[in-house]
């Protein structure tokens, strides 16, 4: 794939210095998040210096900040997870189950967002796991994976779980696999989304009555007992979104599948159209009119704006899995499954390609010299250059 013509780095380079500046709230790490993506393989983080022994061309390769919310970061951290995923994957269709999280709660999440996104991981896949083991739907223990996304396809706040789950489990008795009662039909949407709703609503209940929730930032009122109720009553009579995708391939399908959802940031660059110095252009595509291509044009304080909300704290896991792919159990059941599917296990990584990967991921041994063709080698460590014009990180020329 080509480099894209505008990067958020680059927006941060022109105009990080005075978006810090005019937004006092940032919080620490929403500040080193957009410091370590305006330092993304410049000579701020150190390099290397690269040769090729054939014609004696010398490049320098500008180390990676390997952040989490950095649009040229994802790639090898994905592989990483998917090839770690292998083993766990089984030779059965999969379906694809999304949670949306309503719109009337946003305000509550710009100060307690870790709170809400946590309660959002656990009554989904909660959820999904008590109308499965209901005999009425599948009456089976299943496997949940969960993906957290908080943006929508303009950077506004959308916050919703992508739960990857296999179609059918195990049965109680741990003695059958147990597949789904319809071809096509895994579990009910609209029985999902009530179950999703009532508790949901309860953990917010409990703490609020806990008095666990920071009311502040626009949500003042709610700190009286009456608005509090109406508040919550209202969510009763909001949609509560479940979608359900159809089923697809085994295991070979699902990890290309996956690899569309688990390491990505709240844009890439390359829906980034232009940059001027003081506006942005950027692609998305508009769901509401069958993903129709539209280009939107923000300010690069506004489309920085919205970028931050996206900041998830520091130790916030994103990816999480339940039911029989929860960490505590994961490798028996797996098993267990793959016995009573009559399925052969999947090779273990090796550990040669595991210590590669993790040592050096964005590091090859050698890549292709420009010039004449020949391998280029990894050459000696250069130290991060200390610029003392930058401010705060952002302007690395």
């Amino acid at each position: 794939m080509s480099r894209p013509a505008v990067e958020v780095a680059d927006i941060l380079h022109a105009q990080g210095d005075a978006f810090v500046e005019q937004h006092p709230w940032l919080s620490v790490q929403q500040r080193a998040v957009l410091r370590a993506i305006a330092r993304c393989r410049t000579a701020a983080l150190g390099g290397h210096l690269d040769r090729c022994d054939a014609c004696g061309h010398q490049a320098i390769s500008y180390n990676s900040c390997r952040n989490r919310h950095c649009p040229k970061c994802q790639a090898q951290a994905r592989e990483r997870w998917l090839h770690a995923r292998e083993r766990d994957l089984l030779d059965v269709p999969y379906v694809h189950v999304v949670f949306t999280l309503p719109h009337t709660l946003l305000p509550l999440a710009y100060r307690n967002g870790a709170r809400l996104y946590a309660w959002l991981f656990q009554t989904t896949a909660a959820t999904l796991r008590e109308v499965a083991a209901d005999p009425r739907h599948l009456g089976a223990e299943i496997g949940v994976l969960s993906i957290l996304h908080t943006w929508g396809q303009t950077l506004v706040r959308h916050p919703h779980v992508h739960c990857v789950v296999p179609a059918g489990g195990l049965s109680p008795d741990h003695q059958r696999w147990i597949r789904p009662k319809h071809a096509g039909f895994f579990l009910p949407v609209k029985v999902l989304s009530r179950i999703f709703r009532g508790k949901y609503v309860e953990a917010l209940r409990r703490a609020y009555d806990r008095d666990e929730l920071d009311l502040a930032g626009g949500t003042e009122h709610l700190r009286d007992a009456a608005q509090w109720r109406t508040f919550v009553n209202a969510l009763f009579d909001t949609d509560w979104v479940v979608y359900a995708k159809p089923a697809f391939g085994g295991a070979s399908a699902v990890l290309r599948y996956l690899g569309r959802y688990t390491h990505r940031v709240a844009i890439s660059n390359h829906r980034l159209l232009a940059f001027d110095g003081t506006c942005v252009t950027f692609q998305w595509k508009d769901y509401a009119h069958d993903g129709q291509r539209r280009t939107m044009a923000l300010s690069a304080m506004e489309f920085l704006r919205r970028f931050v909300q996206h900041v998830l704290p520091r130790g916030f896991v994103r990816i999480r899995q339940s039911g029989f792919l929860a960490n505590t159990c994961r490798t028996a059941r797996v098993a267990l499954a793959r016995t009573l599917l009559v399925t052969p296990s999947p090779a273990a990584p090796s550990t040669d390609a595991t210590a590669t990967t993790t040592t050096a991921p964005d590091l090859p041994t050698s890549w292709a010299c420009p010039r004449c063709g020949a391998a280029m080698i990894v050459g000696p460590i250069l130290s991060a250059l200390r610029l003392a014009t930058v401010t705060l990180g952002f302007d690395t020329s």
